[in-house]
């Protein structure tokens, strides 16, 4: 797999890039340059160094290069997918399970750049607690951010694979205060991104297990959202972002040192040699990783509703063939 990561970066990075040819007869330097479309992304969190894709995009002008101004949202109060499907944006950052629920609610949501490859939740335990499998919360008190969203999907899709429901433990909601709860003892366990709050009890010297829910159920995590209208009034708009996008991907991915000084840009108070968070960013990138970069797997998106329909949060079988597409993938 390292092998195919430089060769498709390289072909990225090509793309677009190389010098044109003089030709005078078609311009002159009383020419206007073409305006950027201006594009409001929504990413749903705070800023982060898991944002590096998009603040390598905008730095290294991958964005630029394909005609566009992207501007980072990071309002995490508002209903992104939603004002996507009702044609108020034209993407959004957002997970499958959004995407599935928004479908399920009549907009025309669809998923269009699979950008984490691994689903990003997971459920961390103090070493002494004893819980190294699913079956093993069953009658613990674990913390959750909220009754809803990835974390509430992903965990339960951790219990579902060691036969276990909501019944079987207690949940208590904490909002993100998951270090905290579980340090002072308030919970058993706490559901937290796989890529961060472990990596912050390692480095406060706690010994920690990590059930990923991606090693027992392989569901569709973050990517570019767009919407049916979006796609039909636009089709090359959605293929330029995705372009930019996944160039952003293999960037960082390729080059996380580089990626990560970049990102301090973005960042404030990022540290320019802060270990635990150049630790979040690599384990972010492995989750990125694949062989196909950028490339919907059918079979996530069945079992991400199958999980839904399990939790009734979904009341029949959506068409999935609607919900996402791989027909604006660059290497299409």
């Amino acid at each position: 797999m390292k092998q195919i990561f430089p060769i498709i970066l390289a072909l990225f990075l090509l793309a677009g890039c190389q010098p044109q040819a003089a030709n005078p007869s078609s311009s002159t330097p009383s020419e206007e340059v073409p305006a950027l479309t201006p594009i409001r992304l929504p990413v749903g969190y705070i800023p982060n160094v898991q944002f590096a894709p998009l603040y390598v995009a905008i730095e290294k002008g991958f964005f630029q290069e394909q005609g566009l101004d992207v501007a980072l949202d990071y309002s995490a109060e508002i209903d992104s997918v939603a004002l996507v499907g009702a044609g108020e944006l034209p993407f959004a950052i957002a997970s499958g399970e959004q995407v599935l629920l928004g479908r399920g609610r009549g907009l025309p949501l669809v998923y269009t750049l699979a950008w984490y490859q691994d689903y990003p939740v997971g459920v961390v335990s103090l070493e002494e607690a004893g819980i190294t499998s699913p079956a093993d919360l069953r009658g613990k008190r674990i913390g959750i951010p909220m009754l809803s969203g990835a974390s509430y999907i992903g965990l339960t899709a951790l219990l579902s694979s060691a036969g276990l429901t909501e019944q079987d433990v207690s949940l208590d909601v904490i909002g993100f205060t998951q270090l905290e709860s579980l340090v002072s003892g308030r919970d058993d366990a706490v559901v937290v991104y796989a890529a961060n709050e472990p990596v912050q009890l390692q480095a406060k010297g706690y010994t920690a297990n990590l059930l990923r829910t991606s090693d027992y159920n392989n569901l569709v995590g973050n990517g570019l959202v767009t919407s049916e209208t979006q796609i039909e009034k636009d089709p090359e708009l959605v293929r330029k972002m995705n372009t930019a996008i996944l160039k952003g991907i293999m960037f960082a991915t390729e080059d996380p040192e580089a990626a990560y000084a970049i990102s301090r840009k973005f960042v404030e108070n990022l540290g320019e040699n802060d270990p635990v968070q150049k630790t979040v960013l690599a384990k972010s990138i492995e989750m990125w990783k694949s062989a196909k970069p950028g490339w919907s797997n059918p079979a996530a998106w069945e079992n991400m509703q199958n999980v839904l329909l399990g939790m009734g949060l979904l009341n029949e079988p959506l068409d999935l063939a609607a919900a996402f597409t791989n027909d604006y993938w660059p290497g299409n």
